[in-house]
């Protein structure tokens, strides 16, 4: 690949270009059968995942999500067409798979992750604004992790099947979703679980939804697309570039929807939301800081994975627990409010959170 080709979507232009195509296809893949205000939703869809392979069982969100799996295999080609498939890990895994299942865990108090924050505050869900809110906050607290040397130890070089580990998974995922497809009716199809109601029987054809991700996870591999990246960089170096993208997003999902006559604003009524304020706040500043101190939001998690690294797949694969936690202890939030154990879930991911960045400061 000419440098050229290799550098284009990492200027200004690029990143504008790719946070306006995934609102674009978000949009889309809405109209096509996605949940409202759900276009794509890694922490949803990662959710949707983990009750497809019965590491939960709750009915109404079960689906194994194309989207997600594309993600890391984009990213894949992507890493290999440029030379970018480096393999490295070892840092602090099991802390990473916590800071996986906490993030998810807020994430699913708050019913979605920085994405879905934008997406849904595109669609016209006021209630997005108090995530919003708590995302800056907790990536806010992060920073201060920061500025006081927080680290969790430098990743070490690892075997090519070391990295190929998590592209393999996904493969064999998307092998299973060919195998078993949904059935009409059906909760069940093979080993896989699916939604008969309910937000996991909402989805874009299998087609569409493969490609999304493919492309999506090339395109952000290739400009290092992060949402809580755009945040922190912002605080702690007043640096745009990664911004540029995260507004880009929000701008275009906003008119793909006013074009598509999806716009719905207020906050009473919004599709797979709840209107409990300090809540939706509060779960987000567990996942934002989370998401702070494993270095990335679970998208650019997953596309890191693709190129390789052990650590994000670490992480991801800690969203996947946290999902069934979540479900299985009655921490998730639901349309009707915050789950039965859901506040108690946020002070202790939150005292977790703090534990983790006070002993993993050098000035502490």
């Amino acid at each position: 690949m000419s440098r050229a080709v290799k550098n284009i979507f990492a200027t200004t232009l690029g990143i504008i270009a790719v946070g306006s195509i995934i609102g674009v296809v978000a949009g889309f893949l809405q109209q096509s059968g996605n949940p409202t205000n759900m276009g794509i939703c890694v922490a949803c869809f990662g959710r949707d995942i983990a009750g497809a392979i019965g590491i939960h069982r709750a009915a109404v969100v079960q689906y194994l999500r194309p989207e997600i799996l594309g993600f890391v295999l984009g990213s894949f080609a992507a890493a290999l067409a440029f030379k970018e498939f480096k393999p490295i890990g070892g840092s602090a895994p099991v802390t990473r798979f916590v800071l996986g299942m906490i993030a998810m865990i807020g994430a699913l108090v708050f019913l979605g992750c920085p994405w879905r924050v934008i997406l849904r505050l595109a669609g016209g869900d006021g209630n997005a604004l108090f995530g919003l809110a708590g995302l800056a906050a907790g990536v806010w607290i992060g920073t201060l992790f920061f500025k006081n040397g927080f680290n969790l130890g430098r990743g070490q070089v690892q075997s090519w099947s070391a990295g190929l580990m998590i592209p393999l998974l996904m493969l064999g995922l998307l092998a299973l979703r060919l195998l078993f497809p949904p059935l009409p009716g059906e909760a069940q199809s093979g080993v896989l679980w699916y939604s008969v109601s309910g937000p996991g029987a909402a989805y874009a054809p299998l087609g569409f939804a493969l490609a999304a991700g493919l492309g999506i996870g090339f395109l952000a591999q290739r400009s290092r697309f992060c949402t809580m990246g755009a945040i922190r960089d912002v605080i702690l170096f007043r640096q745009m570039y990664l911004m540029y993208g995260f507004i880009a997003l929000l701008v275009a999902a906003f008119i793909t929807n006013l074009v598509l006559g999806q716009f719905n604003p207020g906050f009473e009524g919004q599709p797979v939301a709840h209107t409990m304020g300090l809540w939706n706040f509060m779960g987000m500043v567990v996942a934002g800081l989370a998401f702070a101190l494993a270095g990335g939001c679970p998208g650019r998690q997953l596309f890191m994975s693709g190129e390789g690294n052990t650590d994000a797949g670490i992480f991801a694969l800690g969203l996947l627990a946290g999902a069934a936690l979540a479900h299985n202890f009655g921490l998730a939030s639901s349309p009707a409010g915050i789950g039965p154990n859901g506040m108690a879930a946020v002070i202790i991911g939150l005292a977790v959170l703090l534990f983790i960045g006070v002993v993993n400061c050098k000035k502490s």
